[in-house]
């Protein structure tokens, strides 16, 4: 499969990162509001690094070459 860059996913992306990224600058405010407090902080940070991680995927589009090589394991063509 050939690399292509795409607008699309780049600013989808960059919507994924930032809001991982406010996420993990936050953490604490969000967990006490959403979550059951002090016992989740590293949870939500650990969220937000995940997101902003997925975010830098998506935005320089690789997304689609690993869900192709791991969905073309299981489901072979031809």
């Amino acid at each position: 499969m050939e690399y292509t860059f795409s607008w699309g996913a780049f600013f989808i992306g960059m919507i994924i990162f930032v809001t991982g990224g406010a996420l993990v600058v936050w953490h604490r405010p969000i967990a006490d509001n959403i979550g059951s407090g002090v016992s989740s902080y590293d949870r939500y940070r650990l969220a937000g690094l995940i997101a902003c991680a997925l975010g830098f995927v998506v935005m320089i589009n690789l997304h689609t070459l690993i869900l192709t090589t791991i969905l073309g394991i299981f489901f072979k063509r031809g």
